[in-house]
């Protein structure tokens, strides 16, 4: 399997890339970011990019693969709505319709979060952002698409917070984070179990297309 990755820099891409590296079936990983990853793999290539509405200049480049794993976002704390949309749904989109015109047999999978709003209607500002941006990746033509809601997500493996007060955070709450993943798989699951997740589902799919963290977890 050859996957695309986005975010390979923050913490679920972290998580991400490196179950890609271990995974056997996963024979190339592209990761696409504004920033190297500092990663060293036979496995891995990377592209920096910083225009990320516009891919025409590497698109030779993104044809081929078949899967991406697309784990960009940002929080919305301070944030307007119209900057929050445009680095939520218009990036991710922008990505994502460049690459179903080039790989039509593609899975996508799309890190989103819980509580994300469907109906596109609802108060909270980023979950409707959220919930338009998973409505509108599941009508591009792609093989299949899935959105990836994890709650709570506990940093294993020497994955780290960009944001150092967040990560400050991960650290004092190891102990409890680790055990609500063993009592509260509703709540709250790992890196590690996030990027394995998008392999599996990449590879087998899954009977729904919204996997929220307990569905992560059994996966």
């Amino acid at each position: 399997m050859k996957v695309i990755l986005f975010g390979a820099t923050g913490m679920v891409g972290q998580g991400c890339l490196r179950e890609c590296l271990l995974d056997a079936d996963v024979e190339i990983v592209l990761a696409i970011g504004r920033s190297p990853t500092g990663v060293q793999s036979a496995k891995l290539r990377e592209i920096v990019h910083d225009n990320f509405l516009d891919f025409s200049t590497i698109e030779s480049q993104l044809a081929g693969f078949d899967a991406c794993f697309f784990c960009l976002g940002v929080s919305s704390v301070g944030m307007s709505e119209e900057r929050y949309r445009h680095l939520t749904y218009d990036i991710t989109l922008a990505a994502a319709t460049t690459l179903s015109k080039l790989n039509p047999g593609m899975v996508f999978v799309y890190v989103t979060g819980q509580g994300t709003d469907p109906t596109e209607q609802g108060r909270l500002m980023w979950a409707r952002v959220k919930g338009k941006t998973e409505n509108d990746l599941l009508k591009l033509p792609f093989k299949a698409a899935y959105m990836f809601r994890p709650a709570g997500i506990q940093p294993l493996h020497g994955v780290k917070s960009r944001t150092a007060w967040v990560q400050a955070i991960y650290v004092v709450a190891s102990p409890l984070l680790t055990w609500l993943d063993r009592v509260a798989p509703k709540y709250m699951t790992t890196t590690e179990q996030v990027g394995r997740a998008m392999i599996k589902v990449a590879r087998d799919g899954y009977p729904k297309p919204v996997l929220e963290s307990e569905d992560i977890n059994r996966v």
